[in-house]
């Protein structure tokens, strides 16, 4: 796998994590802001592998 691929993924990812934190943010603040730690870490993860 090509590590372009892998960035892909992984900003996808955050994405999909960002948009599940902003949804839940009304029902379950915890849930919500774990779910925005994973998203950053993701991104963390996508800048650290692209460089």
């Amino acid at each position: 796998m090509s590590h372009s691929v892998i960035v892909v993924f992984l900003l996808a990812l955050a994405g999909f994590l960002i948009g599940g934190a902003y949804s839940t943010w009304k029902n379950n603040r915890v849930v919500a802001v774990a779910l925005g730690v994973a998203a950053v870490l993701a991104v963390v993860g996508a800048v650290a592998w692209w460089k």
